[in-house]
This record gives C-alpha cells, structure tokens and sequence, in this order.
C-alpha cells in the first residue's frame, strides 16, 4: 500500500489526473457547445422559415398596396388636369360673353367686315397656283381627296361591322 499511496502523490501521477481532467471538463464543454450550437441552428432554421413565411404571405398584399397607391396618383392628376380643363372653358365661356371679344374673334375666324369696311384677303402665291391648277395641298384634286376619305370611312366601317358580329 505504500506503493500506491507514494504512487498518488507523485508528481507524474498529479499531472496525469489534472490532464485527464481537463480532457473531460474540455469534452464536456465542447459537448454542450455543440447542444447548444444546434439549438441555436435549429432555432435559426425556424426563424429563417417564419420570415420566408412572412414575405410570402405579404408579397401580393403590397405590390397591391403599391398598385393602388399608383392608381390614385394617377387619378389625382387627371382629376387636376379636368379641373383645370374646366376652369380653362369657363374663362372662355365669359371671354365668348363679352361682346367685343366675340366681334373680334368673328372678324379674324369668318373675315367679315363692318358696314363701310373694305376688306381684304392675302393669298399666297404658291396656293393661287394649286388653286388654278384644281390641285389640292397634297398635289392631287380635291375631290380626289375627298372620295379618299369615303373609302378609308367605309373601310372602318366595314371592319367594325365584322369584328362587332361572330
């Protein structure tokens, strides 16, 4: 027994059973460091799923929101500019009220003259010339233009019709 007990107090026999105990303090720790580090991965798994979760679930409901808010800017300025439309004819309407705006507009839109009044029309000589000639602006006679314009009505007309009936 001598043996053993000078065994235990031995310099090597206490530098062993400290490095045998640090060994499990350094296991045991690193043991609940990884318990721990996988509650936390799971944790974090989780918390990654309730946020993907949440955008999802919120993705459509703002891009609406955002539409919206779009659509009301949009309506809010063409509600201004009606405004402003409006207040525009109004002014015109009280312009068109006043007697010597309405003569002045009647002689400059309709070339009429006041009794007495000699009146005079410019004409210029490029459109004396088409005018002689029977030619219109575009080079061609009038009436050309003219039945033109029939054809190219009837056309729509005729398109319509077909795509207004199955």
């Amino acid at each position: 027994m001598a043996v053993r007990d000078r065994d235990r107090f031995s310099t090597a026999t206490r530098i062993r059973a400290l490095g045998e105990q640090t060994a499990a303090r350094v296991y045991r720790s690193q043991t609940k460091r990884q318990a721990r580090r996988s509650r936390l991965t799971g944790r974090a798994a989780l918390l990654v799923m309730v946020i993907c979760s949440l955008v999802v679930v919120l993705a459509y409901p703002i891009r609406q929101y955002v539409a919206q808010r779009a659509e009301i800017a949009e309506l809010q300025r063409e509600k201004e500019q009606a405004r402003q439309r409006v207040e525009d004819l109004r002014d015109l309407k009280a312009r068109w009220q006043d007697d010597a705006y309405a003569e002045q507009q009647i002689r400059q839109r309709l070339h009429y003259v006041m009794p007495g009044e000699t009146g005079y029309i410019v004409v210029d000589p490029g459109a004396a010339e088409q005018s002689r000639t029977g030619l219109g602006a575009a080079g061609r006679p009038w009436y050309r233009t003219l039945w033109d314009g029939v054809d190219k009505a009837d056309a729509a007309d005729a398109d319509a019709a077909v795509l207004s009936h199955p």
